[in-house]
């Protein structure tokens, strides 16, 4: 195979890639994506039907306006494909008044002024049917939060790129790369890529295509389950949020059903580091569900113990879990995007758009200098 040049070459077409590739198609520069398995995989982080997105930001007030932007980004990508990516359906969250997740929420609705809204406990369980909560739990509702549509919004992008001009080359595995004032090149199993730019969105395998900058990635796995429903309280059109709730040191989240006939519900909060991300096992044992299940049978009634389906996802952690968005420090034509921590999909419209400000002004406007990689030296 002859080299093959481009403008920019995207490795990844996951979440972060596929809408960092239609940024690039839309600015009319020639760029590929280089995918190592298939469009819309389930060995990585951007699978599984559904993903939040929310300003009850408990993690930093300084994602909320992230977030707007990202809601515009992605109505902007739906209007294109003729079909709804984003469902509002609310967003309920639980948990100790004190506790980090109700606590980061008021503070995030403080200081950007957003609409939230207080759950006694007596209400709670007729507002929302199919949830109990606790004496000691504090509710907080916010009515405009809603979910995406995860492998729907991964398709829309990648076929927008490809419509404006990008490619996408599938079951291209990444060997190594360099790069110099005058450009960058990619060694693959399938042959060499040269380009102007290379921008690496790489999920759980940024540590090891990184390794010369020692980021502090740790990936962890995590499992996802959908449990049986006996009563029909759980759909978008029954009333039902999407709930997130501290319990003790755990954090579970889950959303309305979309079949009918089972509801998503999974543990964020968990130490499950993966050694060997081309090992991750990927069969969901009694330990891995036995908090979910006891979160499930304490919280969720209208449910009943029988998983119906399963899954396996990866996080990519930082130390203090945010994100990693920069330029390499050696290379100003090399972008990376990485550690996103377990909540990073609902801002991939905006990872795009700041990728490609960093390749084509060397800087971005947009407010996300507290994601450097300056911050670990």
């Amino acid at each position: 195979m002859s080299e093959l040049t481009y403008d920019v070459i995207v490795v990844g077409v996951g979440g972060m890639g596929s809408a960092t590739l239609l940024e690039f198609a839309r600015r009319g520069i020639r760029a590929v994506g280089l995918e190592r398995f298939a469009v819309g995989h389930d060995q990585g982080s951007s699978h599984g039907e559904t993903r939040i997105i929310r300003k009850a930001y408990f993690e930093h007030p300084d994602y909320v306006p992230l977030v707007t932007l990202a809601e515009d980004g992605w109505e902007e990508i739906a209007a294109r494909a003729g079909r709804e990516l984003l469902v509002r359906s609310g967003l309920i969250l639980g948990g100790p008044a004190d506790g980090g997740v109700i606590r980061g929420a008021r503070l995030a609705g403080t200081v950007h002024n957003l609409r939230f809204e207080d759950v006694s406990a007596s209400d709670f369980s007729v507002r929302f049917p199919g949830f109990v909560g606790s004496g000691d739990m504090s509710l907080l509702y916010e009515p405009d939060a809603g979910f995406l549509l995860v492998d729907d919004c991964v398709r829309a992008c990648v076929d927008q790129a490809i419509d404006l001009g990008a490619e996408v080359h599938e079951g291209v595995c990444v060997r190594g790369w360099s790069a110099d004032a005058n450009g960058v090149v990619v060694e693959t199993d399938g042959g060499p890529y040269s380009g102007g730019s290379i921008v690496f969105c790489t999920g759980g395998w940024t540590g090891e295509v990184l390794s010369d900058l020692n980021i502090p990635l740790e990936v962890q796995r995590r499992v996802v389950l959908w449990f049986e429903t006996k009563v029909g309280a759980y759909g978008v059109s029954d009333g039902s949020p999407i709930f997130g709730f501290e319990v003790g040191e755990h954090f579970f989240y889950g959303f309305p059903s979309l079949d009918g006939e089972s509801v998503k519900v999974s543990e964020h909060f968990r130490d499950d580091r993966v050694e060997d991300v081309e090992a991750v096992g990927r069969t969901v044992s009694d330990d891995d569900s036995e908090h979910i299940r006891a979160f499930v049978d304490g919280h969720l009634p209208g449910l009943t113990d029988r998983v119906v389906k399963e899954s396996v996802c990866l996080y990519t952690m930082t130390p203090d879990d945010h994100f990693v968005l920069d330029l390499h420090p050696m290379h100003t034509n090399v972008a990376i995007a990485g550690g996103f921590s377990g909540h990073g999909f609902k801002f991939a419209p905006v990872v795009g758009s700041v990728l490609a400000d960093f390749v084509c002004e060397g800087r971005t406007n947009s407010p996300v200098s507290f994601m450097g990689l300056s911050r670990f030296s």
